[in-house]
């Protein structure tokens, strides 16, 4: 079906190989999004005005249609290769897509990942349904976040998938890069505190919002 060049791509997109550096590229493109998202988030702290404001910028930018699409696509790739290469790990059992380690042992983010992935995967499903779809919010963005804060069981939710995400990506940014070609005895151990630190940071930050306004009367 395929001649040259592309015979050569499609042969490496579909090895185990190539869909573990699918699975690394998408990951990683993923955790930018997450700081861009978390970055205009955190608007939410300064008031109604800055955070409708970015809101406001962010439908009108006529690139954001395309934006979503290649999100979804990132997801839905990220998602397929997640899946295909465990498939293939259980008929064959390949190193893959691990930590690499002075000393053996797997780390919670590791022995966890395919547990807190469906955990973000209804994660996602839910919170686009909560903002992405909801045609029923309480007049402006701001208002909507802030009414679905208020409801305890939709804020630990959120609480909860972000303690998901945090065990997710203390594993996925360092095997992300590391399946990438950044594996070295004297970096490995670099990378994987930077994942860990990342995680946490980013998690913090998300959590940090429904409880702002759950316990500390935040968004009044």
């Amino acid at each position: 079906m395929y001649d040259g060049p592309m015979r050569w791509l499609a042969d490496f997109l579909t090895s185990s190989i190539g869909k573990k550096v699918q699975m690394a590229v998408t990951g990683l493109l993923l955790c930018g999004f997450l700081v861009a998202h978390l970055g205009g988030n955190l608007f939410l702290f300064k008031s109604r005005d800055a955070f409708n404001h970015y809101a406001e910028a962010l439908e009108a930018n006529p690139l954001l249609p395309a934006a979503e699409i290649g999100l979804l696509v990132l997801f839905a790739l990220h998602i397929v290769m997640a899946v295909w290469t465990r498939i293939d790990n259980k008929r064959a059992r390949p190193v893959g897509y691990e930590m690499y380690r002075s000393s053996g042992g797997r780390s919670w983010g590791s022995s966890t990942m395919t547990y807190s992935g469906l955990l973000l995967l209804a994660f996602l499903i839910v919170h686009l349904k909560s903002f992405r779809f909801n045609e029923a919010g309480e007049g402006d963005l701001y208002g909507m976040v802030v009414g679905a804060f208020r409801n305890p069981l939709y804020s630990w939710f959120y609480v909860l998938a972000m303690g998901g995400l945090a065990l997710h990506l203390s594993h996925g940014f360092q095997a992300g890069f590391q399946t990438l070609g950044f594996r070295h005895g004297k970096y490995t151990p670099v990378i994987q505190k930077l994942g860990v630190a990342f995680a946490i940071v980013v998690c913090l930050g998300f959590a940090s919002m429904p409880l702002w306004v759950l316990y500390a009367g935040g968004g009044k």
